[in-house]
Order: structure tokens, then C-alpha cells, then sequence
């Protein structure tokens, strides 16, 4: 079935569009913007003219590639900035340790480790202890395990790595030295990303010790405004810390969205209620951020979040490819446009892209075409030249990458169904449940699946309101 997918929003908080095209039919607020399905024979019976005429606000697609000079700008201040012009207060004569990476940086592209060693630090009598550093490393050079701990060669100050087999809590032995947390890093937007669990595990530490965490908020580079995808599967979800006896999940904590439309201070003020945390938690919000704003209009300079996330394209496709990581396919790790591509030698790649381009998918264009993943961390087809399926993002406003991995999985199986291998757990903990992985293997339409999502999602929004710190 060839479908259509219109964005709607209303302009004032009061109005309210109830939009009969599908399955569903949703009271859209000021913010939350749902998906609407009308099928190939819906188009041919209702005219364009009054679509536009119920639709009003819809985004409507031309065959451009991702315009976006009409998109919303502003020169956004990220949290450091703030921090340190007009909320010096809360580390004001105080020892630190630092939570960060290479994406800890001001609108300038100066580091936070310089900034809070920095003139106007010092005059606050700041005293910077010790660096902590997430998967990747410090600075996000690492795509490996088992990353040790070092010592900054700049500052001399020490690293304590938070990253080894998993990603685990600062040392309680460590916090006690300090007075309060600073947590600086670059979400991604999607639930998978694992920045989101080391900052819930830091939340604990700083709880258990009795110090203050602090977490400078930053833009979600794929916007605050849509949400949309599978939500976790409770099942699957563990947001606990790691022991022992259990590992964690820090890609895989809370039942929520695919991607999830808020900044990473949203998310802590939710996580610190929501699982009882009731850490000492200060979020220093941004200036200037607004929910639709994408991160190239924010005046931000990008900073790759991982080794794996190249560009703002990457990210925006990101949420609808991390699921086949756990497959047999590459996700093109090891090439300039990792999460922009999928491939492998058994693909029938120009099948495929076949088949979605018949489905009519709004915001983006398949390309069949043949890469080669160079040393991929992934392991995955290392150095030979494989089949593979490009992404190309028409329009990112009107296009969800949740129903761009719903399909490709479903077209990929549907052509190639005893070479794609999945592992199963894998690739559910980051879709979100078995039974979508589950329906589209068995040929269900997968815009029909995906659609059987979204009321979650609403729900979601509707219940996390209260943490939104943005319009």
C-alpha cells in the first residue's frame, strides 16, 4: 500500500485538528506532532485542494533535497555558556569533577575543561578535580571496550573512565572527593544513545554521596518537536545500574520513544522523578533553543557525538538503522556515511529499493549502490565491497525514520528472507518490542505497524509535559 504522511501542528494551544485519514484520529496540541496515514485510493479520492484545506499547517514535500531556508533559526547559547555568565553561583568556590567528551564545548568551540580552568572560573575560586569520560573516550576517538583510565596531557588532570565492558557509575570513592558533578554531553535524540544511561548512573552516585550533580543542557539535534517510534517494551527495558550479577542497559533504560523530542536536562529532571532517584539535581537550560529547531540552525558548531555519527544526516536517520546493528547488515560503519546506508553481499539491493520506491515514502529517496566498510569497528564485511541501500533525505521535516527501518526491514525479508539473519534481543532492545520485529517478518505492511505505535507515543508526550523546559 503507497502511502502519504503529513506533519500537522496548530499554531495556539487551544486548537485542535482531528484528522480522519487513517486509523486514527488525534487532537494535536501546540507541540506534539502526530503522522497521519491517507492510502493510495484516499488520494485519489479526496482532492488536493481540500486536503489543504483540513490539513492547513501540514508540511508538503516538493522533490528539493532537505530545503531549509525556510526553516527556524536562532543563535542558541548551550548550557556552559550560561553556567558560567549567569549561574556561577552553583559552583562558585567549589571542588568539581567534569562529565564530559568532545561535544562539551561552548557556542566557540572552547572546551568546557578550558573554560572551567578558566578567568572567570578562577575568580569564582573553582577548583576542577577530575574528568570523567563516557564511551568513546574522553575524546571520542574510542569505538572499542575497555577503555582505562589516563591522565588529561593539557591539564594533568585524571581521567576516570566510565566506560569498560559497559557503561557503569562514577566511583562513589571518586565523588566523595568532590563537591558537586558537572555532566556536559551531546545527545543524539534517540533512545539508544548511551550518554542518557551515564548520566542516570551518575544521578545515583551523586544521590548515594550526598553531592550535587549538575547537568548543562544542550539541543536535540533531530528537534524537541516530533516524537515518534516504538516506545521500549517494559519487558526489555533496565534502567538499574550494573552489578555483578546483572548487566545494565544503558541503551536500553526506560520505556520510551524511539526518538524521543527532549534536550538531555528534560530527560534528567524526568528520570530523577520518574525512578525515584531524588539526586540534588540542577539543570542549567540553554538560551535561545526552541522545540523545532534542527542543530545546523542553531548556530551550534556540530561535533561528532561518536566515531560512527558523522554529520546532522546521520543522527536524523540514526533512529530508523541503530536496529540493524543487530543484524547481518553493515550499517556503514567504517565509511564517511555511517547510519546513512545498509548493506551486504547478499543484499539484492536494487530489489529492494524497488519495492520502497513503489510505497511512495515521504522525506526520503533509496539509491541502490555498492560501498566498502574500511576497518568498520562493527567487524562487519571489513575491506570488501558490498551491495548496499543509500538513504537520501528529501525533506527532514515530513520524514520518520522509525517507518524508514520498519520498511526496510520488511522489503529487505521480503526479498532475502534465508540470508538476513537478526539477533533477535539485539535488534528488539533498540526498535523497541518483539512484536514489531515479529510483524514485519511475517510480511505485515509495516506503515500499518508503525501506526499501531503512535497512541503510546502521544501518550508519552502528553505525560512528560511537565519536564519540557522549551516551546
Amino acid at each position: 500500500m503507497a502511502c502519504c504522511w503529513f506533519a500537522a501542528s496548530c499554531s495556539h494551544p487551544s486548537t485542535q485538528a482531528n484528522l480522519k485519514c487513517g486509523a486514527y484520529d488525534y487532537a494535536i496540541g501546540s507541540e506534539f506532532v502526530n503522522y497521519t496515514e491517507i492510502n493510495a485510493m484516499a488520494r485519489q479520492i479526496i482532492p488536493f485542494l481540500a486536503l489543504t484545506s483540513v490539513l492547513g499547517a501540514c508540511t508538503v514535500t516538493s522533490g528539493r533535497l532537505d530545503p531549509t531556508y525556510e526553516l527556524a533559526s536562532e543563535h542558541v547559547r548551550p548550557g556552559i555558556t550560561i553556567l558560567l555568565r549567569d549561574s556561577m553561583e552553583l559552583i562558585r568556590g567549589k571542588n568539581i569533577g567534569l562529565l564530559t567528551n568532545q561535544t562539551g564545548v561552548n557556542e566557540r568551540r572552547e572546551s568546557d575543561i578550558d573554560l572551567l580552568r578558566g578567568a572567570a572560573a578562577k575568580k569564582a575560586n573553582v577548583n576542577l578535580t577530575v574528568l570523567f569520560s563516557p564511551e568513546h573516550g574522553i575524546r571520542g576517538t574510542e569505538d572499542r571496550e575497555n577503555i582505562s583510565n589516563a591522565v588529561d596531557e593539557k591539564t594533568g588532570l585524571p581521567i576516570i573512565s566510565l566506560y569498560g565492558k559497559e557503561t557503569t557509575a562514577p566511583p562513589d570513592s571518586e565523588m566523595r572527593k568532590i563537591d558537586a558533578l558537572v555532566f556536559d554531553l551531546q545527545d543524539i535524540g534517540t533512545r539508544t544513545w548511551t550518554y542518557v544511561g551515564a548520566m542516570i548512573y551518575s544521578m545515583r552516585a551523586a544521590a548515594r554521596t550526598g553531592k550535587t550533580i549538575i547537568v548543562l543542557d544542550r539541543p536535540n539535534p533531530i528537534t524537541g518537536y516530533y516524537v515518534e517510534g516504538p516506545v521500549l517494551d517494559s519487558a526489555l527495558a533496565n534502567p538499574e545500574d550494573p552489578t555483578p550479577a546483572r548487566p545494565g542497559q544503558a541503551y536500553a533504560l526506560y520505556p520510551v520513544p524511539l526518538r524521543h523530542g527532549m534536550t538531555i536536562g528534560e530527560m534528567a529532571l524526568m528520570f530523577n522523578e520518574v525512578l525515584n532517584i531524588k539526586a540534588n539535581l540542577k539543570v542549567v537550560a540553554m538560551r535561545g533553543w526552541r522545540r523545532e529547531l534542527w542543530f545546523d540552525r542553531t548556530g551550534l558548531p556540530w561535533v561528532r557525538p561518536s566515531p560512527n555519527m558523522p554529520s546532522l544526516q546521520s543522527a536524523m536517520l540514526y533512529p530508523g538503522l541503530v536496529a540493524f546493528e543487530g543484524s547481518n547488515l553493515s550499517v556503514g560503519r567504517g565509511t564517511p556515511t555511517a547510519f546513512q546506508i545498509v548493506g551486504a553481499p547478499w543484499l539484492k539491493s536494487e530489489e529492494v529499493v524497488k519495492i520502497l520506491k513503489e510505497r511512495e515514502m515521504r522525506g526520503v529517496r533509496f539509491l541502490a549502490e555498492k560501498f566498502t566498510p574500511r576497518n568498520p569497528t562493527d567487524g562487519k564485511f571489513a575491506n570488501q565491497e558490498i551491495n548496499g541501500i543509500r538513504i537520501l533525505i528529501t525533506n527532514r521535516s515530513s520524514m520518520q525514520p522509525s517507518r524508514v527501518g520498519a520498511a526496510l526491514l520488511w522489503a529487505i525479508n521480503k526479498t532475502s528472507p534465508n540470508d538476513l539473519k537478526l539477533n533477535d534481543r539485539a535488534f528488539d532492545l533498540r526498535f523497541g518490542a518483539p512484536r514489531i520485529r515479529e510483524a514485519l517478518l511475517r510480511g505485515e505492511d509495516p506503515d500499518a505497524v508503525i501506526d499501531r505505535e503512535y497512541r503510546e507515543a502521544y501518550e508519552f508526550r502528553e505525560k512528560t509535559r511537565r519536564y519540557l523546559l522549551y516551546q
